[in-house]
């Protein structure tokens, strides 16, 4: 028995490591995955405050203000006001500032950070003698189960999509299913068609799943239109189903498959801000989103 275990051992490894492109992902994602999370985490250190400034504040502006030379404050140029209230109200902003006459600003009455930043912001105007004008808003806290529950939704789609489609038919192809397919009367186009409408039904019923579950236990926060998020997820499930099938169209082991598609699926899992705001990163990988199709 030991010689059997022994002989199927020795033949797996030999297998493995005779797949180079198979090995090579095994050795070279760990290295990227490690160089790509210091790349994302090497900026400097969180500033204590997020403060909104409503329209560019220049070097005339920010000697004018004392409060803009405060240090360990985040000064965040906005310029529609309507989107940076909102932002105040779900406490993403601590506090936005008009430094234009008469100065004004928006404080949410519930968030502990908005009061110290609003001490702080009223200590420095206190020296010039013209107090901001105050605007109250309130609004419920954006939690962390908030803003991660939108992308869990979307990895789930994105994993779902390209292993599911590209891996799976990367194994038919290994173990003889396509070419005995090519026996029966069923075409290319409905193999196809077939793959992509299961999938379609698949991810949907799981992202229904733990849309209710999330909303039943969690008390999750709906902002927007259900038909607009069926048509985002009908959009960025073809998408990623699409690329699903660019790779299986290509390679012909599940080890090469399953590295290209870690490939594909990791920057845009690190470089979405699907576990953490992008606003903590480093400012080249801040830039690298929005540069990205």
């Amino acid at each position: 028995m030991l010689r059997r275990i022994l002989a199927i051992f020795i033949a797996r490894n030999r297998e493995f490591y005779r797949d180079k492109a198979g090995l090579g992902w095994n050795i070279f994602m760990p290295f990227l995955m490690v160089f790509s999370f210091a790349f994302i985490f090497s900026g400097k250190s969180e500033d204590v405050f997020k403060v909104g400034v409503l329209t560019r504040a220049c070097d005339q502006t920010r000697e004018s203000i004392p409060f803009l030379r405060t240090r360990h404050i985040r000064f965040i140029p906005v310029k529609d006001l309507g989107p940076a209230v909102t932002e105040v109200e779900r406490q993403q902003l601590d506090l936005l500032l008009d430094p234009t006459a008469p100065p004004k600003y928006w404080v949410n009455e519930h968030s502990a950070k908005g009061y110290l930043a609003e001490r702080l912001l009223l200590a420095a105007s206190a020296g010039s003698g013209a107090l901001p004008e105050r605007q109250s808003v309130s609004g419920r806290a954006l939690r962390y189960v908030d803003w991660v529950l939108p992308g869990v939704l979307g990895m789930n789609i994105m994993f779902s999509s390209l292993w599911g489609v590209g891996w799976v038919i990367v194994r038919y192809r290994k173990n003889g299913v396509l070419r005995r397919l090519r026996a029966t009367p069923l075409s290319a186009l409905e193999f196809l068609i077939a793959q992509v409408l299961s999938r379609l039904t698949v991810v949907l019923a799981a992202s229904m799943i733990v849309y209710l579950g999330a909303d039943v236990f969690l008390d999750f926060v709906m902002r927007g239109s259900y038909l607009a998020l069926f048509l985002v997820y009908l959009a960025g499930a073809l998408c990623f189903i699409s690329l699903g099938l660019i790779v299986a169209s290509r390679l012909r082991t599940e080890e090469l498959a399953d590295g290209v598609l870690n490939l594909i699926s990791w920057p845009m899992l690190l470089l979405s801000g699907v576990w953490f705001s992008m606003e903590g990163a480093s400012p080249a990988a801040q830039a690298a989103p929005s540069s990205s199709p």
